[in-house]
């Protein structure tokens, strides 16, 4: 599975200064936008962004987005077929989610991922109906238009040090990786429900928070990104709630793209310097975009900074255990699949 490395200062010494100026203008997209669902577009196109090493690549910063753009129509247009059989629904979204979790065992390349998170979060949002699903659809769409525009902005305004491309080292996966793909899509199966009962559609970006730890191939690993999600969460939260504290004693637009700025180079800074993994402080970073959007257009900061956490602790340390469960059990990585 690979791992987005941490960026190296000497190659681009500038990057926490790129990583707040994406997020503010992501929120200066989001105002003059004026989106269903804010916090898709304020939070997604500093993902895409951020994940970029060394010099600014084309290709990535235009694959990715357009991937996106595909998957979403194409979840939103099976969900929509297949919703009023239930069973067949049911089966459709496991086999999505396997097929996914296949292409990460076996590859390791992130494409499985995007393929795992796009299906989940569509396929939840199924379940509240057309409108919500279509919402959805819209807002990865307008959040990937706009990554589209700021990847190539941010680097000609902030250009890294190096012209050196980053070459992704992918690691696949050893032993029977269609049952451990299987496990996983189990797994998160029963989580996608459980997501559904107990989370808004507004704050369901917060669902890749669970489905992120379940594409790690070993228990170790499991383990390790759920607690890097805790971490970041509880970063992210409190730096929401000091951000929110001063909007509301000045709602002010340039106010809070600076705070949203500065909030970034913290993060960024902390993902070239900092003690933790890199990834713990960019979806920290995260954490702040997606609660600050939701508050200030439709939730309660409290309830938002609470939910996320209930959700990492409950439902990724839930997945996390029953993933490595299951593993344990069926002893996956250290058998070969019988040949044909």
């Amino acid at each position: 599975m690979y791992v987005t490395p941490r960026p190296d200062a000497r190659d681009d010494p500038l990057y926490a200064v790129r990583l707040g100026l994406t997020g503010a203008l992501a929120y200066l997209a989001v105002a003059i936008l004026n989106p269903t669902l804010p916090p898709i577009i304020a939070a997604l196109p500093v993902g895409l962004i951020a994940a970029q090493r060394k010099s600014f690549s084309a290709m990535k910063a235009l694959a990715g987005p357009v991937a996106l753009i595909v998957l979403v129509h194409a979840m939103a247009w099976l969900v929509e077929f297949l919703r009023p059989m239930p069973a067949v629904y049911i089966g459709g979204m496991w086999l999505t989610y396997f097929a996914g979790f296949l292409l990460i065992l076996r590859t390791g390349t992130p494409v499985g991922m995007l393929v795992v998170i796009v299906a989940v979060l569509m396929s939840v949002m199924g379940m509240h109906g057309t409108a919500t699903l279509h919402a959805m659809r819209d807002g990865f769409v307008d959040a990937s238009l706009v990554a589209l525009v700021l990847g190539p902005l941010v680097y000609f305004l902030v250009p890294p040090a190096t012209s050196e491309t980053h070459v992704d080292d992918t690691v696949p996966s050893s032993g029977n990786t269609t049952m451990g793909a299987a496990i996983r899509a189990t797994v998160l199966l029963g989580l996608s429900f459980w997501l559904y009962s107990v989370m808004q559609p507004s704050d369901m970006m917060m669902a890749m928070v669970a489905a992120m730890v379940l594409v790690f191939p070993t228990r170790r690993r499991v383990w390790s990104e759920a607690m890097q999600r805790v971490r970041a969460t509880v970063y992210g939260g409190g730096v929401a709630l000091l951000i929110l504290g001063v909007w509301v004693l000045s709602q002010h637009l340039p106010i809070l793209l600076g705070l949203i700025f500065l909030s970034g180079l913290f993060f960024g800074d902390r993902m070239l310097f900092g003690p933790r993994q890199s990834m713990v402080y960019q979806y920290a970073f995260s954490v702040v975009l997606a609660l600050v959007a939701g508050a200030i257009s439709t939730q309660d900061a409290a309830y938002a900074t609470f939910t996320r956490i209930v959700l990492t602790l409950g439902g990724a340390f839930t997945a996390a255990f029953a993933t490595a469960l299951l593993d344990s059990a069926s002893g996956w990585r250290d058998r070969q699949p019988e040949a044909a």
